[in-house]
């Protein structure tokens, strides 16, 4: 069975390499004004809370209380059409999510690499393959880039796509810098939340979500963290690629944006509750939040490819499903389909 390293998981969360922070420092990302979010120095979630730190992160591991995971799943790797008229996902694995809409291809968040570290020797790996085959990608005409943490920002698969596609990177605040920095050329357009950044074919707000972001022990909240409303011919969809549920919060500034054709939203990565709950929803509050922003069907992601958390791999989906019968509400509306599946989502 996989045995997730401390070393690893304290370099993917950011908080591993030290633990004081004498003073704080310079933002390494981005200069700008002081806002509701941002202090000058460093982002932050208005009303909510700020990440654990090192010493908490130390009571967890020595707890030891994670499930085992296989060190491998099967799966069937889907080969995309180049083009979609209506609205079609495929599930990639993670939070990579390949959305077909009204002629448009885009891609979340997007991880190909073998493990969700800075390192190669360690940190989360995959157990299932991505699943759709890198050389079967159809022409990307965007990627949407949620926040820099590595299970999301992952540069070697950044410059693969830049490589191929030359595509653009919409992202917030930020995050525009450590790509570019990764990425000789890389074409990253940052926006505020409340921004919209444009595509051919689309418009994309970003929105609040309750999460942080760091690469490193020196960089925590130096970039900002959002969710994407994205407006299309063939409908909106909401994508949010983390998020802590902050009694709703996110999905209320959503709502208002909506209502959503498709949600694609995160049910993984949250036991145990006292250390996650600020930074990663549950499956009960994933549901909750489809209700709150008029999602019509949900997507769910952020499960079963990389083991960060203590929960089994099946659970997420399995708690999931129970939510979903406790509210009423049919299970083909909010699915969890594995990597190299594809939906094509009712009008």
């Amino acid at each position: 069975m996989r045995r997730r390293t401390f070393l690893g998981l304290g370099a993917l969360l950011g908080i591993g390499a030290c633990t004081v922070r004498e003073a704080k420092m310079g933002n390494r990302y981005y200069a700008g004004p002081p806002s509701d979010h941002f202090d000058g120095t460093e982002f932050f979630n208005p009303g909510g809370q700020p990440p654990r730190g090192f010493r908490d992160l130390l009571r967890w591991q020595i707890a030891g209380d994670k499930a085992d995971w296989p060190d491998r799943v099967g799966i069937t790797q889907e080969k995309p059409a180049e083009r979609v008229t209506d609205l079609r996902v495929t599930m990639v694995g993670h939070a990579t999510v390949l959305i077909q809409v009204a002629g448009l291809n885009l891609l979340t968040d997007p991880v190909w690499s073998r493990r969700a570290s800075p390192f190669s020797f360690a940190g989360p790996a995959r157990v299932t393959a991505p699943g759709v085959a890198f050389a079967d990608l159809p022409p990307i005409d965007a990627v949407l880039m949620s926040h820099n943490h590595y299970d999301h920002m992952d540069i070697a698969t950044l410059r693969r796509l830049h490589e191929r596609f030359a595509m653009p990177v919409l992202t917030p605040l930020g995050n525009d810098t450590i790509m570019r920095e990764g990425v000789s050329g890389l074409d990253a357009r940052a926006g505020d939340w409340g921004e919209v950044l444009a595509v051919d074919g689309a418009r994309i707000r970003l929105l609040p979500c309750h999460h942080w972001s760091a690469r490193g022990a020196n960089d925590r909240r130096h970039a900002l963290w959002a969710s994407f409303a994205i407006e299309t011919a063939a409908g909106k969809i909401l994508h949010i690629g983390d998020t802590g549920f902050d009694e709703g919060r996110p999905y209320a500034a959503a709502a208002a944006h909506g209502p959503f054709r498709l949600a694609i939203l995160p049910i993984g990565a949250y036991a145990p509750r006292w250390f996650m709950r600020f930074q990663h929803q549950n499956p009960e509050e994933a549901v909750a939040g489809m209700e709150i922003a008029g999602a019509r069907h949900v997507l769910a992601h952020h499960w079963g490819t990389f083991q960060l958390t203590d929960e089994a791999r099946e659970e997420p989906p399995e708690r999931l499903r129970a939510a979903l019968d406790a509210k009423g509400i049919a299970a083909q509306r909010f699915r969890a389909i594995p990597p190299g599946a594809a939906w094509d989502v009712p009008a």
